[in-house]
């Protein structure tokens, strides 16, 4: 038992960080599998010599290291009892790159995404692409031996790996890379006493064994399966000149691909890289009424050398048919298919790629397979991968405790035999009554198939075993590879002995016990694994709390939502990839700032704790505080996991045990507190802008020193509206929502909204309504918040229509109606307020639309140069879109439009005034946001439909924002 004394020691002597509270503990307990295990530690190594510490430390105490980057192992590869050992943070560089010999050297932590966006103005490219590839990092990749759909060209990550520095079990350093034959039995006949030498010794002691050979290639995988990841590839070690003439050299990178970091830790990666793939893809999207006939055509199209042949199924299909979103996508889809085979051509021009799909088409036909064969191009091509994403993801977020479980879904097989592996593969699901959906990489021999599963039952628990091994024992069948990409981990790891064979596995053991003698490195993953249906997630027959809340989760528990979050990490990636989940993390690189943190610290304390009040702990509190409540999960997240909701429902309950500290009570209050103010805009406005009357104020509010406080204007949009009635005209009526940030803070652009309205023929008609609740629902008020949100749905429901929408001006506040409305009031109301979502639009959107439909044109506005860069309200992107405001600015002949690619602006309505926020606010808008509008220069207009992105604007650059309302009337004719 390892003292806590000795593990504050250990601290001390890092650079980096070493956490051993419960929290961060339970962060790094799950990864993107079925499996928690509570690690001893969590250490965040800053440099080499913090990893061969912790690995000193590890041996005498007799303790494990799990290396980790991005946390998105699918087999439990980074779960285990010791110290979960996070590179992600400090090792991040890419180190040198040579075009002349086509190679790069990083460090593990760097982002594969990442290492092509610099490796693109070299003209290379780093080919294996996994699904994960925005936040996965080359450390996992090379422990995993990643590869992805375009494996049939690229294959591996193993087939790229070149040369590893490494740090060995014992502390000692090792470099290794490619060795001849007479390099490496040098190498073996060394007499110096360090584990490198003993490693090659070992590894010549088995391979250079005449029965080992012949039980090797008669037990291991078919050789033609390139997806292979069963157990340590000293199959592939064989194939080597020292072993096998006429093969290529030696070079341990073979095994240490695909090892999940149970031989070595590795510090320096080097790989090679290939020239930019040709610019020109096209996808022929081949309809098959049956699974089965496509992958029998399958066969065929492998023949003519694609890229990638991706498999859809009809279930994939079928969750899009109704979806209005997804309905645009599924324009190539004819009839219902069974399935589609997506057959990937990439080519230096169209033509050629014409000409190869029409062979296809052809030999397909005369084989009677496929009844439609659509060749898509250009910004076609993406709409097919959005339409399988979506499916999958409609599929993923079951609402109950049925999930689609990562079990069975990594199996490969030669392509030949995939028809009938696929089809005994059905038989034994149903035999269960169970189905899978079936997708992924048929060019390669591997279909992905998640079978339902209910795994917080005994049931179901059993279940998820008894599948395992009969597909294990199917596999074996056809001499298959249990895992053709995810890897072992401690889900495979049991059957790897059944799949290669017991001397075989023995042979593994031997391996893994001479890098690693005292077992430090990831252990009981690959060798000595526990029971596959142990250390899961969910305890067999653990009875779920029941747990009321204010807000409505449709078809599921708070717990069960929280839950939805399966660990993918999509909230990992940068601002370099683009999008807005997750800014916190983004500017912190700190996994306990990921939305994935916060769904797994609910998760755990709703289950687990034994309050009456499960919300009521501090750590909760300390996880979500830095969720800026921007609802890029909700619009990101495959699983669409709302945390944002998760933590309004959170504070809720947290105050009720804890009370409700002043600033948030005065924030939540917002509108009364303004509308107070607004009595006096004159008094107010010189004390907030005052230095000295400013600086007390803000001390008393806890609000930064730094942060410019919001004015008033002279008077309200709510007045000027009494004073400057506009009779009817006959055109098409709209109501306005007067939010309490555009009636109070932003009137001139209320006005010059329904000024813009008026002139563009619309009869725009104010209702006396009360406030949006907006901050209340930020600051978790969610019991008041409802009031308004009844009395506002009740006001609405029967006076809005198609024909006479509901528009708003701040997207926080008019969004409420479409986002948390319908979750927040009664059952009474709630189908009201569903219909009523329907009808309710930003400003944007609504002229956005009337453009589609010709009412507005560019003839009603003044032609003119003018560049605008347009940065998008975070709620705006995640439940309406960004391109509606573009559409609009676009509309005066001359103006041209770039939308910013940042995500959250950093405000986030009052957490960038928040004082322990300010630094992390302003990061945030420091990524992309801020570097943008210094770029844009003078001659550019801004515009931001958000008031709090206006003003972070301001704060972060000294430029003046507009709405873009504001731009459109200053262009009216």
């Amino acid at each position: 038992m390892i003292k806590r004394d000795e593990l504050l020691q250990l601290g001390q002597e890092l650079k980096g960080e070493l956490y051993t509270d419960d929290t961060m503990r339970t962060l790094y307990a799950t990864d993107a599998s079925a499996y928690r295990e509570m690690p001893l530690a969590v250490a965040i190594p800053q440099d080499e010599s913090d990893l061969k510490t912790l690995i000193r430390f590890a041996r005498q105490h007799k303790t494990s290291l799990i290396p980790r980057t991005a946390g998105t192992s699918l087999a439990g590869q980074v779960v285990g009892n010791g110290i979960i050992t996070d590179v992600s943070r400090h090792f991040t560089k890419i180190l040198e790159i040579n075009t002349d010999e086509k190679w790069v050297r990083v460090q593990p932590g760097v982002i594969r995404d990442e290492l092509n966006m610099f490796l693109k103005p070299y003209g290379f490219y780093f080919g294996p692409e996994t699904s994960t590839a925005n936040r996965a990092m080359i450390g996992g990749m090379v422990g995993n031996n990643s590869c992805g759909s375009n494996s049939v060209v690229y294959g591996s990550t193993r087939e790229h790996l070149l040369e590893v520095k490494a740090i060995l079990s014992d502390g000692s350093d090792a470099t290794f890379g490619t060795l001849s034959p007479d390099a490496f039995h040098a190498r073996c006949e060394a007499n110096d006493g360090r584990l490198e030498t003993a490693v090659y010794k070992q590894i010549r002691n088995i391979l250079g064994n005449a029965a080992n050979q012949s039980e090797i290639r008669k037990e291991f995988p078919k050789p033609e399966i390139l997806r292979r990841n069963t157990g340590y590839a000293i199959d592939l070690l064989l194939e080597t000149a020292p072993f096998t003439a006429g093969k290529e050299d030696f070079n341990f990178c073979k095994l240490i691909a695909g090892s999940e970091g149970t031989l070595a830790f590795l510090t320096e990666i080097k790989l090679n890289i290939e020239p930019l793939p040709p610019k020109e893809t096209g996808l022929l999207c081949v309809h098959f009424n049956s699974i089965d006939e496509s992958l029998r055509a399958n066969i065929i199209a492998m023949r003519y050398k694609p890229s990638a042949s991706e498999l859809i199924d009809h279930y994939i299909l079928e969750c899009t048919k109704d979806n209005i979103e997804q309905s645009k996508n599924r324009f190539f889809v004819q009839g219902d298919p069974g399935a589609i085979l997506v057959v990937e051509f990439c080519r230096n021009t169209r033509e050629e790629i014409v000409a190869i799909a029409g062979q296809v088409k052809a030999e397909m036909q005369s084989a009677g397979l496929g009844y439609h064969f659509p060749l898509l191009f250009g910004d076609d091509t993406k709409k097919i991968w959005t339409l399988r994403k979506a499916g999958l993801g409609l599929l993923g977020n079951l609402p109950g405790d049925e999930k689609a479980v990562p079990v069975i879904e990594d199996t490969a097989v030669a392509v030949e035999d995939l028809p009938a592996f696929i089809a005994e593969f059905n038989v034994i699901l149903q035999k269960y009554n169970l189905y899978a959906v079936h997708y992924a990489h048929a060019g390669s021999g591997e279909i992905h198939l998640r079978p339902i599963i209910n795994l917080k039952t005994k049931e179901g628990n059993q279940l998820f075993r008894t599948i395992a091994e009969e597909i294990a024992t199917l596999v074996k069948k056809f001499n298959g590879s249990l895992s053709g990409e995810h890897g072992d981990g401690r889900l495979r790891g049991e059957f790897i002995a059944q799949m290669i064979g017991p001397r075989n596995y023995e042979l593994l053991r031997q391996v893994k016990y001479t890098w690693d003698p005292e077992n430090i490195f990831n252990p009981h993953k690959i060798v000595d694994t526990p029971s596959m249906n142990s250390m899961l997630r969910y305890e067999p027959g653990k009875k779920a709390p029941d747990i009321k809340t204010v807000f409505h989760f449709p078809e599921q528990t708070i717990l069960q939502h929280a839950e939805q979050c399966n660990g993918s990490g999509d909230c990992r990636k940068t601002h370099l990839s683009g999008g807005t989940m997750c800014p916190s993390y983004m500017a912190t690189r700190n996994e306990k700032d990921t939305t994935r943190a916060r769904a797994n610290i609910l998760r755990e304390f709703l289950t687990n704790s034994t309050k009456e009040n499960k919300f009521d702990h501090e750590e909760i509190y300390d996880v979500l505080d830095l969720c800026l409540a921007c609802k890029g999960c909700k619009g990101e997240c495959p699983s669409n996991v709302d945390v944002a909701k998760l933590k309004m429902e959170f504070l809720q309950h947290y105050y009720d045990a804890n009370g409700v500290p002043l600033r948030t009570r005065m924030i939540g209050n917002f509108t009364r507190l303004t509308g107070l103010a607004a009595i006096a805009p004159g008094v107010y406005n010189f004390l907030v802008k005052n230095k000295t009357t400013s600086k007390l104020i803000k001390k008393f509010s806890g609000f930064a020193p730094d942060r410019s406080m919001p004015t008033l204007q002279s008077t309200t949009l709510r007045k000027w509206l009494r004073r400057n009635p506009a009779p009817a005209k006959g055109g098409k009526k709209v109501y306005l929502f007067c939010d309490e940030f555009t009636n109070y803070n932003d009137t001139h652009i209320g006005i010059k909204t329904v000024q813009l309205l008026r002139k563009l023929g619309y009869d725009v008609t104010p209702v006396d309504h009360p406030e949006s609740a907006r901050a209340l629902l930020s600051k978790g008020f969610l019991r008041q918040a409802k009031v308004f949100a009844e009395k506002n749905v009740a006001l609405f429901a029967d006076i809005v229509t198609a024909d006479a929408p509901l528009i708003g001006i701040e997207p926080s506040a008019i969004l409420t109606f479409r986002d948390e409305y319908p979750d927040l009031v009664g059952d009474a109301l709630r189908d009201k307020a569903k219909a009523l979502a329907k009808n309710v639009f930003l400003v944007d959107e609504f002229l956005a639309m009337e453009a589609d439909k010709g009412a507005i044109h560019s003839g009603m506005f003044r032609a003119g140069k003018q560049h605008i860069k347009l940065h998008g309200h975070c709620q705006q992107k995640a439940l309406s879109s960004v391109l509606h405001s573009k559409k609009i600015l676009s509309l005066p002949k001359g103006y041209t439009v770039d939308v910013i690619p940042s995500g959250c602006c950093g405000m986030a309505g009052s957490f960038g005034y928040e004082k322990e926020h300010f630094e992390v606010s302003m990061n945030i808008g420091e990524l992309v946001l801020f570097p943008a509008v210094r770029k844009a220069g003078n001659e550019a207009l801004i515009a931001a439909p958000g008031t709090s992105c206006r003003h972070q604007i301001k704060d972060g650059t000294g430029a003046h924002a507009m709405h873009p309302v504001e731009i459109l009337y200053d262009a009216l004719m």
